[in-house]
């Protein structure tokens, strides 16, 4: 159809058996990255809604499973400071470090895995933020997570060395001797700070960046360039 189209082309076997594939997969990947873009916007839109709610009493959260994601909770408990894990992280603003995952243990109900905050490398050892290990009963707020947040080229965790890269509550829960803990954790918000500033709450990312549009423009640009060279240099000489 196109040789009536276009004067002179007469495509050959190999250019075309090259040029078509490529185009379709071109095409694909900008439409995959389009569809990633409203996926992205919809969860941003959720994570705007859920976080401007009141927070709510974790056990209520969790007992309505359509409105527990990302909900802003409380929990009152203790911190049992003496099995915290580090989880390597970089903060918001793109500083190495590490999250501070903590048991708040509760009276007469399963102990909550709580994600403190973040602390540079070389505050990970606590007796450097001796001032920040708050003792006694408190109610902390936070934002209701679940997901384990691995991405597929994250390495294996190792418990037995406190390193940690993802978050696995199952194995979490028994290093951190609370095997029947909430299979959810609390990401600790800002505000009350901490005594001495660390860890510092507040990570939580609500909005999530969407550069999926530029990248389906790219993808579909490379498409109808390559569709371009491939009619161009498939014409021949009159």
């Amino acid at each position: 159809m196109l040789d009536r189209l276009i004067p002179g082309f007469a495509p050959r076997l190999v250019p075309t058996l090259i040029a078509v594939p490529g185009v379709i997969l071109l095409l694909c990947l900008s439409f995959w990255q389009l569809s990633r873009h409203f996926e992205r916007t919809a969860e941003n839109d959720l994570r705007a809604s859920r976080y401007a709610m009141a927070p709510v009493d974790i056990d209520a959260a969790l007992a309505d499973p359509d409105l527990r994601r990302f909900r802003r909770v409380s929990a009152t408990g203790h911190f049992d400071h003496s099995h915290e894990i580090h989880v390597y992280a970089r903060s918001l603003n793109g500083n190495e470090g590490f999250f501070v995952m903590t048991p708040l243990v509760r009276e007469g109900k399963p102990a909550v895995i709580v994600n403190r905050g973040w602390v540079r490398k070389e505050l990970r050892d606590a007796k450097l933020r001796a001032e920040g290990q708050i003792p006694g009963t408190l109610t902390i707020e936070g934002v209701l997570r679940d997901e384990p947040r691995r991405g597929w080229l994250m390495p294996d965790n190792l418990p037995e060395k406190d390193v940690w890269f993802w978050f696995d509550l199952p194995v979490m829960s028994k290093a951190m001797g609370v095997p029947d803990a909430l299979p959810v954790y609390v990401e600790a918000a800002l505000e009350p700070r901490n005594p001495g500033g660390w860890p510092l709450g507040g990570q939580t990312q609500i909005e999530l960046p969407r550069p999926h549009l530029q990248y389906s423009f790219t993808w579909f640009a490379l498409a109808i360039a390559l569709g371009a060279i491939y009619i161009i240099s498939q014409r021949q000489k009159t």
